[in-house]
């Protein structure tokens, strides 16, 4: 449009030319004549303008009036001839002539949500040798470096051929004379699992790792080298060259892995049963399952080891698996390796982790199944052990019958002695009750004999001090009187017969009379009152003597 453009103007220039030498008015003659180089000057000037659009990047060649590029150079950064490595923006640009400049106008790059640009040089400094991909360099660093060809191509030190940056999501205005870009998906590290990387550019690995104690080192990477990189990425969407890698998901799931008779082998977690052969010649399938799975942390050291490949991982454990079990199993006999399953898997774990530990698997379980149930030659043996078994555990029923008859006996003698020692402690707190209120009556006696001794010492002292005042017989009669009184005696009818006796004998009734006929008549009452007391005596006697006899 711009060679259009300026030959227009040259056709105006020349048509003023021919108009100023065909008419014939002088003024208008020399206004084409100055007209004319104004027209070219216009026409020359506007031929160098350039527009390009926001959504464009002008990509401009130089054709002539440079020096030729060197060194296998391609985009010029020096004003030689060919490719400029700088781009126009957005807008009028004025200065690229026809013939002199070409301008094209391309699309910016864009890069899509979850995707990014894999970028190739077409110049730049030669990669080192043995090196696939440019080394690696900050994000930012490598933007400003894709954005700017003049500073990728001389002070950035650009390297020419496939980078290991990518560029993340976004639209870049860039030389595409100098970058090739290809949009892909970017990594995506999926739930319970990790993402292991392995380098095809930098250093050789320098990080040596050791799996366990008794395992050669594995050589991992570090950032800049070359190999499997000793770093893991977790779970996530990450902007990486897959190129530049070689990305392997390792999935941190546990895996079972199954040897089973009979079960459908439709993946690498299914393998062939088992068969093993015991000391005592037995041979019988053994179904088995084996729980695994790869911590985070081992990843790098499985995939530098064994690949990302699961049959990778399937083989050596099913190899492992097989040899372990086998050598186990003829240790020992048939009888001996169905009754000690779980020692089978004990020992089988064992072996199992501390082998495949230095190629960082880690198993997790060994489950033991069916042990030959269906086999011909081990089921006669095995019913021998099922009759054995049976008959053990009727000869415990039976001495446990007999162990709770024995202690049942016992709890009826114990019973037995128990009551019989209730019933003795009953007689003897009896005894000791019958003694306590023995001695209780004997006290009271004694303290009752001591008062009657102690009133009776009284009384006599009393009645002597009477007896000295008013003569021994007058106080005879007055203790007499009180016992009267104090008794209730009844002495009224020999009083008067004792009277009447006096009235007609010689002398008349005397005191003296009078006190013998008294003393008669408390004489008879105290003989009845002893004689009551007597026999009360007695069948108290009586009564106590029964209550101190043994009780049978």
């Amino acid at each position: 449009m711009t060679l259009t453009l300026l030959l227009l103007f040259v056709v105006l220039a020349l048509a003023a030319l021919a108009g100023s030498a065909s008419t014939q008015d002088r003024g208008v003659r020399y206004g084409l004549f100055a007209l004319a180089p104004v027209l070219l000057v216009v026409g020359v000037l506007a031929s160098s303008v350039r527009f390009v659009a926001a959504d464009e990047v002008g990509i401009v060649t130089k054709n002539a009036l440079g020096p030729q590029l060197t060194d296998g150079r391609i985009v010029a950064t020096g004003g030689e001839m060919g490719v400029q490595a700088q781009v126009l923006s957005p807008g009028w640009h004025l200065g690229y002539w026809p013939f002199l400049y070409d301008v094209d106008s391309v699309p910016l790059v864009e890069i899509e949500s979850g995707e990014v640009g894999l970028v190739e040089s077409r110049d730049g400094t030669p990669l080192d040798r043995g090196q696939l991909y440019a080394p690696e360099v900050e994000n930012a660093e490598f933007k400003r470096m894709v954005e700017n060809a003049t500073y990728f191509l001389t002070d950035g030190g650009g390297r020419k051929g496939p980078q290991s940056n990518v560029l993340t999501p976004g639209r870049y205005r860039i030389n595409t004379e100098l970058f090739k870009v290809r949009n892909v998906s970017a990594t995506e590290v999926p739930e319970a699992a990790v993402a292991v990387l392995k380098a095809n550019f930098g250093e050789a690995p320098s990080l040596e790792v050791v799996p366990s104690p008794n395992s050669p080192p594995v050589m991992l990477a570090g950032e800049n080298e070359r190999g499997v990189r000793a770093e893991t990425l977790p779970p996530g969407t990450y902007p990486i060259n897959p190129e530049a890698y070689t990305i392997s998901i390792v999935s941190n799931e546990v895996r079972i892995l199954y040897f089973t008779e009979g079960r459908a082998r439709s993946g690498p977690d299914e393998q062939k049963e088992i068969t093993v052969r015991t000391s005592d010649g037995f041979t019988f399938p053994v179904d088995v399952r084996v729980e695994y799975r790869i911590d985070p942390s081992n990843a790098p050291v499985v995939v530098a080891k064994l690949g990302n490949d699961q049959q990778n991982v399937v083989g050596p454990l099913n190899s492992s698996v097989r040899a372990i079990f086998r050598n186990n199993a003829e240790n020992v006999k048939a009888l001996d390796y169905v009754q000690q399953r779980s020692s089978q898997e004990r020992q089988s774990l064992e072996m199992l982790q501390n082998e495949m530990e230095e190629r960082g698997v880690s198993i997790t379980a060994v489950r033991i199944g069916d042990v030959g149930t269906d086999d011909p030659d081990l089921q006669p043996l095995l019913k021998t052990q099922t009759d054995r078994e049976i008959a053990l555990q009727e000869q415990l029923t039976f001495q446990e019958q007999q162990r709770a008859a024995e202690q049942k006996k016992q709890l009826t003698r114990t019973e037995q002695e128990a009551e019989e020692e209730r019933r003795l402690a009953t007689a003897s707190y009896e005894v000791q009750i019958a003694e306590q209120e023995k001695d209780r009556r004997l006290i009271a006696a004694q303290a009752e004999a001591e008062a009657i001794r102690i009133e009776a010492d009284g009384r006599a002292e009393a009645f002597r001090l009477v007896a000295d005042e008013i003569g021994a017989g007058n106080a005879a009669l007055v203790e007499l009187l009180k016992i009267i009184g104090e008794s209730g005696i009844e002495i009224t009818p020999r009083v008067m017969v004792v009277g009447d006796r006096g009235a007609g004998g010689t002398g008349g009734g005397s005191s003296d009379e009078t006190t013998v006929a008294l003393i008669g008549t408390m004489l008879e009452s105290m003989v009845q009152q002893d004689a009551g007391r007597s026999a009360a005596a007695r069948r108290a006697a009586t009564a106590e003597k029964d209550e101190s006899a043994p009780q049978n």
